[in-house]
């Protein structure tokens, strides 16, 4: 003969109970998360644009300390190359700014910037800088010649 058990109405009242609430919970989430997936994408580009603009402020305050003596206030050149300038902006990606500011050029009078190779700069530092050039883009001159320096006003 098979074992009876007995029923406990009040226990099973609960567990229905508790169910149909993790039910109710998960049918919601269902229907909420397309509504995440669609806000989402906005919410992230605009942080995306805020920290690039936190770090564009950054990078302008390092640029003028480290920068401006040899490539300009504002990038148009000097001692250094004009970084100013759509040719250099549309040629280099945001990695080689920041491998150039990083490691420096090798037979100029840039040298590395990275505390790892023995420059005052954090890397976070770096590309704040980085960011700070690129920032110029929108508004960059038309300058041919941003590799020849000290550039002339002819």
């Amino acid at each position: 003969m098979a074992p009876r058990y007995e029923v406990d109405e009040e226990l099973e009242e609960s567990t229905n109970r508790v169910m149909l609430i993790g039910a109710a919970l998960m049918i919601g989430m269902a229907l909420v998360f397309p509504l995440y997936r669609w806000l989402e994408p906005a919410t992230r580009e605009e942080a995306r644009e805020e920290q690039l603009a936190s770090l564009a402020e950054k990078g302008e305050d390092i640029w003028s300390f480290n920068c401006a003596s040899c490539h300009g206030l504002n990038g148009e050149g000097g001692i250094g190359p004009a970084l100013n300038s759509k040719q250099f902006l549309q040629a280099s990606t945001d990695q080689q700014t920041e491998l150039l500011v990083a490691v420096g050029v090798p037979g100029s009078q840039m040298g590395a910037y990275s505390l790892d190779y023995g420059g005052p700069m954090t890397t976070e530092q770096i590309r704040a800088v980085a960011v700070y050039i690129r920032s110029w883009e929108a508004d960059a001159p038309d300058r041919p010649e941003w590799r020849d320096f000290p550039l002339t006003n002819d």
